[in-house]
C-alpha cells in the first residue's frame, strides 16, 4: 500500500516504521509542527500535497482541534482514512456526511491494538457468564506511565461500559479511590500512575473460593500502529468500502461473527 501519515509524533513515527518493515510505500507526511528530517519532507498541510490521490489509504494521529479538519479534506479527495484521534467525536455526524458524501471512508476507534480489542471481548463475554454465577463480584485496574495525562484511561472506560451492558448486577462504573464499602451494584475500577510503567488494563471476577483475572498489558505503540495499519488495509481493500466504520464492524467482518 502507498499510504498518507498524518500527524508525525510517537505514533506517527511508529506506523512509519512498520509500514516501511512490511513493505509498504509512503506517500507524504503531514505534520504542522514536526521538524522535516533531512531525507523527508514533510508537508504542513494536506492541501499543500502535490498528488496526495495516489495514496492507498492515510492514517491520522493528530489532536482533536485538528483531526476534523483533516478527516473533511482527505475525504474530499477520496482517500480512504483511519483515524487514532479522540476528542472530536461530537462532531461525528457532521464528519459522517462529509465522507458520505465525498463517496469516501472513514474508520475510527480510540484504540486500534487488535490485543486491546480481543482483550475486551474475551471479558466481555465472560462478564455474560458471571450472570449465572452471583457468587462472584466483579471489578478491575489499571495502570499508565506518569505522563499520561487523563485518569481513567479511554481503554478503562470502553471495557468497564461493556461490562456494564452484559453483567446485570453491576450499574454504574466508579473511578475514584472508596473511602467507604463500595455498593454491590458498583463496578470499582481504580487507576495507578507511576513510573515507566507500560499500560496493563485488569478485570476481576472474585468469590469466597476463587479469583479470576482477565490482564491485557501493552509493551509499545507497536500494537496500536500495527492495528491502525491493518485497518487501512481492510478499508482500502480489496474490496473498496465506502462509509463510515468503527473497529467493531472492522472485527465482526475479520472474526465473520
Amino acid at each position: 500500500m502507498n499510504i498518507a501519515i498524518i500527524g508525525y509524533g510517537k505514533m506517527g513515527k511508529m506506523i512509519e516504521q512498520i509500514a516501511r518493515r512490511n513493505g509498504h510505500t509512503i506517500a507524504a507526511i503531514v505534520d504542522p509542527a514536526a521538524p522535516a528530517p533531512a531525507q523527508t519532507r514533510i508537508f504542513k498541510t494536506i492541501a499543500e500535497v502535490e498528488n496526495l490521490e495516489t495514496a492507498d489509504a492515510a492514517i491520522e494521529f493528530t489532536r482533536p482541534g485538528e483531526a476534523a479538519a483533516n478527516i473533511k479534506a482527505l475525504a474530499e479527495k477520496q482517500i480512504p482514512t483511519v483515524t487514532g484521534t479522540t476528542g472530536w467525536y461530537g462532531q461525528l455526524d457532521e464528519i459522517t456526511k462529509a465522507v458520505e458524501t465525498a463517496g469516501s471512508a472513514l474508520i475510527w476507534s480510540a484504540n486500534f491494538s487488535m490485543g486491546v480489542n480481543l482483550f475486551y471481548r474475551v471479558a466481555w463475554y465472560a462478564s455474560a457468564l458471571m450472570n449465572a454465577f452471583p457468587e462472584f463480584d466483579a471489578g478491575g485496574f489499571e495502570t499508565h506511565h506518569n505522563q499520561k495525562l487523563d485518569s481513567p484511561s479511554g481503554t478503562a472506560k470502553t471495557l468497564a461500559a461493556g461490562v456494564l451492558s452484559r453483567l446485570e448486577r453491576k450499574r454504574a462504573a466508579v473511578w475514584e479511590t472508596l473511602n467507604r464499602r463500595p455498593d454491590p451494584g458498583e463496578l470499582h475500577f481504580p487507576s495507578l500512575r507511576i513510573g515507566s510503567a507500560p499500560g496493563k488494563h485488569s478485570l476481576f471476577f472474585d468469590s469466597p473460593a476463587d479469583t479470576i483475572e482477565i490482564s491485557h498489558t501493552a509493551r509499545s505503540r507497536e500494537g496500536f500502529a500495527s492495528g491502525a495499519l491493518r485497518a487501512a488495509q481492510w478499508l482500502a481493500g480489496p474490496p473498496a468500502r465506502r462509509g463510515v466504520f468503527t473497529i467493531d464492524e472492522m472485527l465482526k467482518d475479520i472474526l465473520e461473527i
